[in-house]
């Protein structure tokens, strides 16, 4: 009886980082230069952004709707991050999980320690540094997406997230996307050759130890 070696239960791979320290630019970079890799899509109660589609970017929903599925148990994890929500669909991730599938995060702290509570096995978590506060306000600014009002507080606010970096797996500073890219990768990749997750290894083994 043949082997497939490459059967294994997929896994949560969680980037966080304070705004504008990279974790969105990685998880593209990621998703292009990796395959077996799907973008979990959260749910938000915030307002599509210009360009953002609903299912592909997010799946906006209103206050009501969003706190149903909280009643329901239907995210794996839910938090509140400047005035607006978030949470994580559990059943597209949890198949994805069953078939072999590597599911991608961009989630806060807050997220990240619920997923830790409650699928601790499946998950890895990697925070993303900024080189410093000087230059994540620069990139904050260079992409123009938020108001000077809204700058400030997400300014206010990364301190605060970087005082968490020791709830993570691994810890990323990037002061060179392509080079915290590929450390990125090669976490990735070294754990998905983590023996708990080779889900053919005890039959291979037991296979094996026969032949003698």
């Amino acid at each position: 009886m043949s082997t497939d070696f490459s059967k294994r239960r997929g896994l949560m791979f969680v980037l966080s980082s304070p705004s504008g320290a990279g974790k969105t630019t990685m998880s593209r970079k990621l998703l292009e230069s990796e395959p077996g890799v799907s973008m979990s899509v959260s749910v938000t109660t915030r307002a599509p952004r210009p360009g953002e589609v609903n299912g592909k970017d997010y799946y906006f929903v209103n206050n009501v709707t969003f706190e149903t599925q909280v009643r329901n148990g239907d995210l794996l994890e839910h938090a509140n991050v400047f005035d607006n929500y978030y949470g994580t669909p559990r059943t597209h991730v949890m198949e994805a999980l069953e078939k072999g599938q590597d599911v991608l995060f961009d989630i806060d702290w807050q997220g990240t320690r619920q997923l830790a509570d409650t699928c601790r096995d499946d998950l890895v978590s990697v925070f993303i540094l900024p080189p410093s506060l000087k230059e994540l306000e620069r990139r904050l600014r260079a992409r123009a997406q938020d108001s000077e009002t809204v700058v400030k507080k997400r300014m206010a606010k990364a301190t605060h997230e970087i005082s968490h970096w020791q709830e993570y797996d691994y810890v990323i500073v990037n002061d060179n996307i392509d080079e915290a890219l590929v450390h990125i990768r090669k976490i990735l990749q070294a754990e998905r050759l983590k023996r708990t997750r080779q889900e053919y290894l005890a039959g291979f083994i037991d296979r094996l130890c026969k032949e003698v």
